[in-house]
């Protein structure tokens, strides 16, 4: 291979970004280089980003040989673009900084100073990594393929690569040194020294031409002021679970982000990085200690969010009207929660309140005080009723989410762990799986065979959604606003009947009360369920997919763009509803203190009614909460105490729906008479439809047990 003219292709490079340009709207050329470099010479912006393809559009061997010496070609743009910047600098900066300042009464003392002409000796010279104020990222072609981090071997040294992964661990911004500057305490001479390594060995001696001639014996001091510093953070990125073969452990890499690519990711977040591969270099006692072993890392150049297991950029894009359309028509709240795992038969009230989990209601911070929005929920279950399935599939579905099992977590885990920072040797947080989910879900499977000890832990996560930690010296509060969703078997394996809700459950009151709907999912052989059940099984089984129904199911990718454009409505409860929702919460302790143990009925229950509705005011992107989310979010409520209730509360639902209604009436009314609107609502809060009640009324009027005034507004009974 031929040496490479480095001078040729730094021309070829300033021609590129003076000439480049796409054609814009009425046929204009338009110039997006020049652009930035005009942004950059008037400190509008810092970072020139070059994508590749525009270069791989002028000249195809340029960005092919900036592909695979990226280090190279990084100084070489940097150095072109910094000859470049005086010819579209247009006026003077008006805002100038402490290091702008300082060498501009540098050059003031140097033009006083000198003699006819006389040139700066060679320590004294600026480098140009002082006087540049950008810095220059590429961005990779479209045609790069990503590589996985297992991947990322010896041959990509020095090359710019495309990982993705996961963020697991994120240091602290700081201050990284580029150019150290001193001073002399003889002559007063200044000199720099770029730093091109994590580590580096200051200068002491003066090397000024005064010092050396006069023999003075200067030594230097460092002046942090003079210096130049940029920012600093390391990332640690983890390959994604599908990634890994069968009996390995996951891999990680370690991406260092300077200046404008800091803070663009948290822990927990899925992101694609572009950078380039390199070894990291150790000096002194480190480099001693690690032998003839090398580190290698990657030098971030392009970080971009991903949306989990999908290809596309996360957050991408509004739903366009017809999407809307598409989603918005009649049933749509139905067809939503059957889009929710449509392999999985049944559970279409679970599945109900699965969306509204992913959906949330809307969060209060009164002064002092915080009114969580997201909803919690506990799926107690017999065996082999889908808990788990549905659980991976809220964990696939939602944009955030972390998925754990009750054994394999500890406390901390869940919470948050004191280790030891590699880098700086602080004592750091490193947040567990409650704390990564931070603004998504958090799936615990298993629930039920956590150690006590560890299940406390999650308490605080529940109601304050923050989790406060007092380890070793570090003394925190960190954020765990997470929706949580819970499945666990009862105490002995399956539910038993004949035994109370507490003795089956066996979880302590302060847990169950933190759960917005506990719903109980038994195995009841019932011969038509079953048969349903067992071709809906043997189908997906045979096909991999749902068998087709009265509608198709929604795209992931759309269900996921529906609900994060659901989550920017802020609906609140008009003054009309609060009475409403007073008495509803009323009658509900007062059928709590009376029933056999149908769950806890506390304060939190009504928030939880709260957070139902505004949820499902959400769904349909309203600002006010009207009155069929209340009452559909108190049916919800009553079926999920239904399903507590085991089979005492199947056998008074089997009852049939006429008798039940009438129960529900007499009970209402004390025997005497109840307006219309007032028996309407309480039906419907049991879980009863209008055309039940209506078919209920006919007969019973028929049997002359009840009369219905001409208008159909009093029920009186005879």
């Amino acid at each position: 291979m031929a040496p490479r003219d480095y001078a040729a292709e730094k021309e070829k490079v300033k021609r590129f970004l003076q000439e480049f340009y796409r054609d814009g709207a009425g046929g204009t050329k338009e110039f997006p280089y020049r652009e930035q470099l005009k942004a950059l010479a008037h400190r509008e912006c810092t970072a020139l980003r070059v994508a590749l393809d525009d270069v791989a559009e002028d000249e195809p061997e340029l960005a092919e040989a900036v592909a695979e010496n990226a280090r190279r070609y990084s100084s070489l743009f940097a150095d072109a673009v910094h000859e470049l910047l005086p010819l579209y600098k247009e006026r003077e900066v008006s805002h100038k900084d402490v290091l702008d300042v300082y060498i501009e009464h540098r050059l003031l003392l140097e033009q006083r100073g000198r003699e006819g002409g006389e040139a700066r000796s060679p320590q004294n010279q600026y480098p140009p990594e002082l006087l540049r104020r950008f810095e220059l990222y590429f961005q990779p072609p479209s045609t790069a393929k990503t590589r996985v981090i297992r991947d990322v071997k010896a041959d990509c040294i020095g090359k710019l690569v495309t990982v993705r992964g996961v963020v697991t661990r994120v240091t602290e911004v700081k201050p990284m040194m580029v150019v150290a500057t001193y001073s002399c305490d003889q002559c007063g001479a200044e000199t720099y020294q770029p730093i091109q390594a994590p580590t580096f060995t200051p200068l002491l001696m003066c090397p000024s031409r005064e010092c050396q001639t006069n023999r003075a014996g200067g030594r230097l001091y460092l002046q942090s002021r003079g210096s130049k510093f940029i920012r600093f953070q390391e990332l640690k990125m983890q390959e994604h679970s599908d990634q890994v073969p069968a009996g390995h452990l996951p891999r990680s890499i370690s991406v260092v982000a300077h200046g404008e690519n800091t803070r663009l990711a948290q822990p927990g977040d899925h992101v694609s990085v572009t950078g380039i591969f390199l070894p990291l270099l150790r000096s002194g006692f480190r480099q001693m200690v690690q032998g003839l072993l090398s580190e290698t890392y990657l030098e971030a150049h392009c970080i971009v969010k991903m949306n989990k297991s999908e290809d596309e950029e996360g957050g991408s894009g509004e739903l366009s009207e017809e999407e809307l359309r598409q989603i918005t028509e009649e049933d749509f709240y139905d067809k939503l929660a059957a889009s929710i795992a449509p392999e999985i038969y049944g559970h279409e009230d679970v599945k109900k309140a699965l969306l509204l989990l992913l959906v949330g209601g809307v969060e209060r911070s009164p002064p002092g005080m915080r009114i969580r929005g997201n909803i919690n929920i506990c799926l107690m279950g017999d065996p082999g009723v889908a808990k788990s399935q549905l659980l991976s599939y809220i964990d696939r579905l939602a944009p955030r989410s972390q998925y754990t099992t009750g054994r394999g977590s500890s406390g901390v885990g869940l919470t948050a762990a004191v280790l030891r920072d590699p880098v700086t040797g602080e004592l750091t947080l490193e947040g567990g799986a409650l704390v990564l989910a931070d603004g998504g879900v958090c799936c615990i499977d298993e629930f039920d065979k956590m150690l006590e000890a560890d299940r406390t832990a999650i308490h605080e996560a529940m109601e304050q959604q923050s989790i406060s930690i007092a380890k070793a010296g570090v003394l925190a509060t960190l954020n765990a606003r997470c929706a949580i969703l819970a499945a666990a078997n009862p105490a002995y394996g399956r539910y038993d009947p004949a035994r109370s809700l507490e003795q089956n459950v066996q979880l302590p009151a302060a847990l169950l009360s933190r759960f917005d709907l506990l719903w109980l999912l038994q195995d009841r052989p019932d011969r038509d369920k079953d048969l349903r059940l067992a071709q809906h099984i043997t189908y997906v089984h045979q096909h991999s997919r749902q068998p087709p129904g009265t509608f198709q199911p929604l795209d992931m990718k759309l269900m996921r763009r529906y609900i994060a454009t659901c989550q920017r409505k802020q609906p609140a409860v008009p003054p009309a509803l609060a009475d409403h929702l007073t008495a509803a919460y009323v009658e509900m302790r007062k059928e709590a203190g009376g029933g056999p143990g149908g769950g806890y009925t506390s304060a939190r229950t009504l928030l939880a009614l709260l957070r139902l509705a505004t949820a499902l005011a959400r769904l349909r992107l309203v600002d006010e909460v009207e009155k069929e989310d209340v009452n559909e979010a108190m049916r919800l409520m009553e079926m999920s105490k239904d399903s507590l209730l085991g089979d005492k509360g199947q056998q008074s639902r089997a009852q049939r729906p006429s008798d039940a209604i009438l129960g529900v009436l007499r009970e209402r009314g004390g025997g005497r008479a109840v307006p219309y609107p007032q028996a309407l609502q309480r039906c419907l809060a049991k879980g009863f439809t209008p055309a039940q009640l209506r078919d209920a009324l006919d007969e019973y009027e028929e049997l002359n047990v009840l009369q219905l005034n001409p208008a159909r507004t009093l029920i009186t009974f005879v």
